[in-house]
């Protein structure tokens, strides 16, 4: 799999692995660092990031536990390059992110907001 930063053109595939609006997808990549997994020169894969206050903060990470695993390498490299934790959200029906947070190193940290109703897990990775 190759991993690379996102374009503006990607973000009607980012759509269809997400169901959101390809419009939220393209604000996502411009306001974000949203780097992409391609496999045959598909998508298969997104993770989004950004960085606050000595913590870089996943805002969404989409694809299969491998594919998320790999994905999470990037914050995870650019945190510690940083000196910074990691943190992500995770809704508590994503087992695929669940799994790579796991496998990744990721402590259960407790429970996190809800979004849209949706219980999440909050991961921790310190730096």
């Amino acid at each position: 799999m190759e991993i690379r930063d996102a374009v503006e053109s990607d973000a009607g595939r980012l759509a269809e692995l997400t169901d959101a609006p390809a419009d939220v997808m393209r604000n996502l990549v411009h306001d974000r660092t949203v780097r992409v997994g391609e496999e045959d020169d598909d998508i298969v894969g997104f993770v989004s990031y950004d960085a606050r206050e000595k913590t870089v903060h996943v805002t969404q990470i989409e694809g299969t536990p491998e594919v998320c695993n790999r994905l999470l390498d990037e914050p995870v490299r650019f945190a510690r390059g940083e000196g910074m934790a990691v943190e992500l959200l995770v809704p508590e029906p994503d087992e695929d992110a669940q799994t790579a947070a796991d496998s990744a190193g990721f402590d259960r940290v407790g429970s996190g907001p809800r979004f849209d109703g949706t219980p999440t897990v909050k991961y921790r990775l310190e730096g």
